[in-house]
């Protein structure tokens, strides 16, 4: 059985074990009874080290990859500490992205079902900030943000750190890979002297011991290897599916799944209720759980599934632990999950009690990196497939009507509608008897069966042409993305990778240069060195916001009044919108291409390397810019 991000749920396969259940870790009752609640009962190894060392006061630094379950070990010890009759800010959560940010949020929110007065907040770039300070000026105890968010609103004066009590980092190399090690510094030394600090990190580099042994007292370390394995009785697929067409791609998996039940999940509790709210639209039965549903409503919706009055469940990882229904025979991944232990408990909702499954796994064209990432861990190959088209959907069902046609054939009762059919597809001169026209017969069979699936002609044709146009649109991206790949395989150095060469400060062109990967897209932001940018800034919004990793990213050159970016693969419509939105030191990104606006005489350049996790300054001088390697 996989560890998972939360906790081992109910429904694991039994065994004997001396391993001591929740109820032996010193947890308030309240916070027990949000455990029992969720389904818990046998606490991680990481949650049976870190909880009993923090609950007891200690700092602690965790080495744990996302997955094993750290999530419970640092929220559990630190709902526990918070005051709920206090209305400040005690305990403050950094997480590297803003995706992150939420399923944490959503995980302490969770936990804290039985802690009236608790308020959880989570804060994050690209997200309104005015009711952000209006939460944060009504009271919370609980802030869960990325650094340059949280750093926005200490700025603003709205998030004070005067109260804190408890401070976790979670992913702290993630963190440090994205350039935010200057952020998190100003933060821990904002923070009063005497507080209780939990580091969690999936590796421990010098980096990450520097910050340990500076912002940590005497700190209790935890070590832990995470388990992985495989559902053999899930047939495992995945599908490239673009961002702004996974709605569309979700409907048509479903109406092409002979499963008696499917269950969707989302990584937000805001993705999960749009999804369920666009299933509705088209006329699926189906229903959402996240966890802010109250338990009785889960059991009412979860015990609808189990009878066939819904059949398909959307929801998020938190809401689905625990959840045992036999007549789940199809998994989708809406969101690929960011750890290999949130898929395997995923796809493990199907192919129970001997049956066989299928699970599909929707991974937009940024998305390839965490799909090799799941694939490593669990050392299997998923296997890709082509979104149904709306011809294939009108196809299954057809097919699924006609196979009806033997017993409705044999039931009876068919004069009525033969008579009706007859004077249809007859054929004479009025003098002579009426024959039956078989082309006639045939198209009007034809024609009734498309409207028995719902093809209305006009469009049905125009879904139909709109999927060839993606179809042909994704296929035009790859081939340029193997292009481009065969291009860098031409020009590999030494080192395997294509390089171009930049000049360094004060390089005439015959000196020595920085060697960096190649260069892919270049995009124009309106935040520059007048606004306070920094490289960190930008590379944290990019990979919070737009979804791509740091290895995306490539050089940034800020200027006066707007910085230009390079990103490895073109930006799709979904993440421009969303970027256009995230804002950097306070001022939108209006992201766009840049389409060679001439550079102003002088500018001061700030690079990132692209595989490097954090900021190397140089020395400045006089003459030169500022740069960053």
């Amino acid at each position: 059985m996989p560890t998972t991000d939360i906790a081992a749920p109910i429904d694991a396969p039994t065994a004997v074990t001396a391993e001591p259940g929740f109820d032996s870790l010193g947890l308030p009752p309240a916070l027990e009874a949000a455990v029992a609640d969720l389904g818990f009962t046998t606490p991680s190894a990481i949650q049976a080290q870190a909880i009993p060392a923090l609950l007891s006061g200690r700092d602690i630094t965790g080495v744990a990859q996302t997955g094993t379950g750290k999530t419970a070990a640092f929220a559990l010890p630190l709902l526990a500490a918070v005051d709920p009759s206090l209305r400040k800010v005690q305990a403050l959560v950094l997480t590297p992205t803003r995706e992150l940010a939420m399923q944490v949020a959503e995980a302490v929110e969770s936990f804290a079902s039985h802690l009236p007065g608790v308020h959880v907040l989570p804060v994050y770039g690209g997200a309104p900030y005015v009711p952000q300070q209006r939460a944060l000026r009504d009271g919370v105890q609980v802030v869960v943000g990325t650094p340059g968010r949280v750093m926005d609103h200490m700025e603003r004066g709205s998030l004070v750190l005067d109260d804190i009590r408890y401070l976790v980092l979670d992913e702290a190399d993630e963190m440090l890979r994205m350039g935010f090690a200057e952020d998190v510094e100003q933060i821990f030394g904002k923070a009063p002297a005497r507080r209780q600090v939990a580091l969690f990190s999936a590796t421990m580099p010098p980096a990450i011991r520097a910050v340990a042994e500076t912002h940590l007292t005497d700190p209790v370390a935890i070590a832990v290897s995470r388990q992985s394995s495989t559902v053999t009785s899930v047939h495992q697929t995945y599908a490239i599916v673009p961002f702004r067409h996974k709605v569309g791609a979700l409907g048509r998996i479903l109406a092409t799944s002979d499963a008696d039940a499917s269950i969707v999940f989302c990584r937000t509790r805001s993705a999960a209720e749009e999804v369920g709210s666009a299933l509705i639209e088209q006329g699926i039965s189906a229903a959402t759980i996240s966890g802010d549903v109250a338990q009785k409503e889960r059991e009412k919706i979860v015990e609808r599934l189990r009878s066939g009055a819904v059949d398909v469940l959307v929801a998020t990882d938190v809401a689905a632990r625990g959840l045992d229904v036999d007549r789940i025979g199809l998994v989708v991944n809406f969101d690929i999950p960011r750890e290999a232990e949130a898929y395997v408990h995923r796809i493990g909702r199907t192919g129970r009690a001997g049956r066989t499954g299928r699970a599909v796994s929707f991974v937009t064209p940024h998305e390839r990196g965490k799909l090799k990432h799941i694939e490593a861990t669990i050392k299997a190959r998923l296997e890709e497939i082509e979104i149904p088209s709306p011809r294939d959907v009108s196809a299954h069902k057809a097919a699924r009507l006609l196979e009806n046609v033997p017993a409705r054939t044999e039931a009876g009762r068919l004069d009525l509608y033969t008579q009706l059919v007859r004077d249809q597809v007859m054929v004479g001169d009025g003098e002579q008897p009426g024959v039956v026209d078989p082309d006639k017969a045939v198209q009007l069979a034809a024609t009734l069966l498309a409207l028995a699936v719902g093809d209305d002609g006009p469009r049905m044709r125009a879904e139909q042409e709109q999927y060839e146009r993606e179809q042909t649109e994704g296929r035009a991206a790859r081939q340029a993305r193997e292009t481009r790949k065969h291009e860098t395989t031409d020009s590999r150095g030494a080192r395997g990778e294509r390089f171009e060469r930049r000049p360094a400060r004060g390089d005439d062109g015959r000196g020595t240069g920085i060697r960096r990967p190649a260069a892919g897209t270049r995009y124009r932001v309106a935040v520059g060195h007048t606004h306070g940018v920094n490289p960190g800034g930008i590379v944290g919004a990019l990979t919070g916001e737009g979804g791509l990793t740091g290895s995306d990213v490539g050089k940034i050159d800020i200027f006066g009044s707007f910085s230009l970016v390079d990103i490895t693969a073109p930006l799709d419509d979904s993440q421009l919108d969303r970027l256009a939105r995230a804002r950097v030191a306070g001022k939108a990104l209006r992201i766009m291409v840049d389409r060679g606006v001439p550079e102003p005489r002088g500018p001061r350049r700030d690079s990132v390397r692209e595989h490097a996790g954090r900021e190397h300054r140089a020395p400045r001088t006089e003459r030169g810019p500022r740069q960053y390697r």
